[in-house]
């Protein structure tokens, strides 16, 4: 407890003369606080959004606990399937799918800096604070990393609400790109990179930052496994090489259900 008072402080210190912080922290990030090892002991599934998600049945997700990220609602009109968790951070994605977003069905976690003027504050939305410094935070009530990719960011909520073990899909790890890691562009065209034509069709993106995320990632492999919990990667086919591999079929044999 006194451990997490020290973090608290200091981020509100580091933070004391940003008026959009100090507003998330006094309006908002209490009601945080009721996530808190809501999950400790579950299992949970993270959903990447992938082309490799079209080679999965996301059907067979609904008895799991899952989150789901950023545009993962262009999934719903061909599956069953509907996420346990939202979670959405970058500000083009928040800025595009706004509407959509107040429209799920459950709970989710938008950045609040992106998110504050243009998605309505309805009791499903959770405005999380992200731009805190390049470490893996066990906090929610403080300033996340990004990362560099959405999925770090689902991960340290996995584990603020105590999840123990987390699986991996649709995370590809694998963009075809020209241009610099996070260069704003606007891709021409059907969207290749992702599970849907639609994801950034003719749209602006941010260009994926791969070796940052592999940072990250290694970051929240090494806190999970200090505190005995496990990231496992059941993506189809992914590139990504840090956490240890398993098959989808065994991710769902091994993941514990809702």
């Amino acid at each position: 407890m006194f451990g997490r008072f020290v973090d608290v402080f200091a981020d509100l210190l580091h933070h004391r003369h940003d008026p959009v912080y100090l507003r998330w922290y006094f309006r908002h990030a209490r009601s945080l606080r009721k996530f808190k090892d809501i999950h400790k002991g579950d299992d949970c599934f993270v959903i990447g959004n992938g082309p490799s998600l079209n080679r999965m049945d996301l059907n067979l997700l609904n008895d799991y606990h899952t989150f789901g990220l950023n545009k993962i609602f262009l999934m719903f009109g061909r599956a069953t399937f509907r996420p346990t968790y939202h979670v959405a951070v970058n500000p083009l994605v928040i800025q595009q799918s706004a509407k959509e977003f107040e429209s799920l069905q459950c709970p989710s976690f938008l950045s609040y800096r992106p998110s504050r003027k243009i998605v309505k504050a309805l009791d499903h939305i959770n405005y999380i604070f992200t731009g805190g410094p390049v470490t893996f935070c066990q906090d929610l009530t403080a300033a996340l990393n990004e990362g560099w990719t959405v999925t770090y960011v689902a991960m340290q909520i996995a584990y603020y609400m105590g999840f123990n073990n987390v699986f991996l899909v649709g995370v590809d790890h694998n963009f075809t790109t020209t241009g610099a890691p996070n260069e704003q562009q606007r891709l021409t065209g059907p969207d290749a990179n992702h599970f849907d034509p639609e994801y950034f069709g003719n749209q602006e993106w941010h260009l994926p930052d791969l070796r940052g995320s592999e940072i990250s990632f290694h970051l929240a492999k090494f806190f999970y496994e200090r505190d005995g919990r496990n990231i496992y990667d059941a993506t189809v086919a992914g590139k990504l090489r840090i956490f240890s591999k398993l098959s989808y079929e065994d991710a769902i044999a091994l993941c514990k259900k809702k």
